[in-house]
């Protein structure tokens, strides 16, 4: 019980190392934000792949294989090819465009290609807080879960051993409701929060590619474990349901079960808001503006590609294990999202549950310090240094930026204690959200000159709006035919297609400055 509590120190300690030893090189805003853009190309592709791991793709991809089987594969291929998307489509152009014309954020962008320093400067940022406020709420959500199901029963028996009555106290506290929760999310908080302050992107780079790096080692050790306890799970889930080992479910609205909606039509919409979801995501779309040397795009997303089908691939075969393991009676599953941990607690050696501990916390925590830097920076950079006080110094733009996260943890770690159902359902309407407000624009704005200030204001809003709706009437009222997002982006594209074509075009000059153009490489 003791390398429990050991195992979680040596991994706390390290991260706040890591925050102090970065805080060295935080001279400037520019290198909290992007790290001086001097991330290197190793760093950058472990970056952004540690950016889109999160508790979805630790607990939420399993959890959608212990309920669908395999027809919900294509989510191994949509994920990774979002980062490619994100590199290719966006990133390219952005990171050269970044460069000359010094953003440090994707709002800095918007701003200057649709020429609003006034309503756009507060409306992406806004949206922006939004989506990676809801976002933030679920991964801290997700550290509670891995904390308290992986870890609980080991520390309440550690304390068992000592006779002092503070400590027994201090063990009935904590064994006592969610009061286990409330600590371990406070304690993660408080050390995500030290290496964040201090070092800004640069620590987060650090520790992600150290997260990454257990992330691959973890996966790979656990799935031989697992599986072998039911070699047979793809004749378990045949006999369970036929078509959980076929590409996808029947055509049919609606299902003939709830799990069976990963129908052709489903898939597709859920491709799309997968892949160009995340693409657009603000907190994976930033790194971009941080390379070292624009020559990283050339293999970077061929090798996010590789390494992140890999580890997205052995989740979701350990869900597949642990929907068997469930069907055969060997373990009971109370919520999807937990089979994972379930089946890591029936597979491995009790030893082995804080290593796995740490490293679904790695997958969660990768996400987590990355979407309160960018709410940091929507504050202190886009709203405060570009809107309110444009003579703001750096270290009033840090000291905003801290302040920001903190207050933003705050609020994320108080709701986070909320109940698990809502976990996958606000990660989904996060990426929704992404999905339906900034794609458009984005390609809009870097491919089509036609494409106006009015056009981008009216389609983010109307986007957002039509997200929220549709995602209530599908989860509440009427389950829908496609994923809710798919809908929401059609009313998105449309309104920036007509607004666009009812407004006067953007200047040759403002077309210039930010390459707008039916290109990648520029010509």
């Amino acid at each position: 019980m003791a390398t429990t509590l050991v195992g979680l120190m040596v991994y706390f300690g390290f991260l706040i190392i890591v925050g102090m030893v970065s805080s060295r090189k935080m001279k400037s805003a520019s290198d909290f934000i992007v790290a001086g853009r001097g991330i290197g190309f190793f760093t950058f592709v472990l970056l952004m792949l540690g950016s889109t791991a999160s508790g979805g793709t630790t607990l939420g991809v399993p959890g959608l294989g212990f309920v669908g089987g395999w027809p919900t594969f294509w989510e191994q291929f949509f994920l990774p090819l979002s980062c490619c998307v994100c590199l290719i489509l966006f990133g390219v152009k952005l990171n050269r465009i970044a460069i000359k014309r010094d953003y440090l954020t994707l709002e800095d962008y918007f701003c200057e290609r649709y020429y609003s320093e006034k309503a756009m400067r507060i409306l992406s940022p806004a949206i922006s807080i939004i989506i990676c406020l809801v976002y933030l709420i679920a991964q801290y959500r997700a550290i509670g879960i891995v904390l308290d199901e992986l870890l609980k029963d080991n520390i309440l028996l550690f304390l068992d051993r000592y006779h002092s009555s503070t400590l027994a106290d201090f063990r009935d506290f904590l064994a006592t409701d969610n009061n286990f929760i409330i600590v371990a999310l406070i304690i993660s908080a408080a050390v995500i929060l030290v290496y964040v302050l201090f070092g800004g992107l640069q620590s987060i780079a650090i520790v992600t590619v150290f997260h990454v790096m257990l992330i691959l080692i973890g996966i790979i050790v656990i799935t031989p474990f697992v599986v072998y306890t039911v070699p047979d799970f793809n004749q378990v889930l045949q006999n369970t349901d036929s078509n959980m080992v076929k590409p996808f479910y029947p055509q049919m609205h609606p299902p003939y079960e709830t799990y069976a909606k990963f129908t052709p039509v489903y898939i597709l919409s859920f491709g799309l808001f997968l892949v160009l979801g995340i693409a657009s995501a603000p907190h994976v779309i930033n790194n971009v503006f941080a390379v070292k040397d624009a020559k990283y795009f050339r293999w970077a997303p061929l090798l996010v590609f590789v390494i992140f089908f890999v580890v997205m691939s052995l989740f979701k075969i350990n869900g597949f294990a642990a929907r068997a393991l469930a069907e055969q009676g060997r373990i009971s599953v109370s919520h999807p999202d937990y089979s994972l941990i379930v089946a890591i607690k029936y597979a491995l050696p009790q030893y082995l549950w804080v290593f796995m501990g740490i490293v679904i916390l790695a997958a969660v925590i990768s996400t987590t310090d990355r979407l309160m830097l960018t709410i940091g920076n929507c504050v202190s950079w886009s709203i405060y240094k570009k809107f309110l006080r444009k003579n703001a110094d750096d270290e009033k733009i840090k000291m905003m930026n801290r302040c920001t996260i903190v207050v933003a943890t705050t609020i994320a770690v108080a709701l986070a204690i909320e109940q698990i159902e809502l976990l996958v359902f606000l990660i989904w309407i996060s990426i929704g959200i992404m999905f339906s407000t900034f794609t458009v624009p984005l390609v809009g704005g870097l491919y089509w000159k036609k494409a106006t200030k009015e056009a981008a204001i009216v389609s983010m809003v109307m986007g957002l709006v039509s997200a929220v709706v549709f995602a209530l009437v599908d989860r509440y009222l009427k389950p829908l035919p496609v994923h809710f997002s798919l809908l929401s982006f059609l009313v998105s594209a449309s309104s920036f297609i007509i607004m666009s074509y009812l407004t006067r075009p953007p200047s040759v000059k403002v077309l210039e400055n930010t390459e707008t153009g039916l290109y990648i490489w520029r010509p």
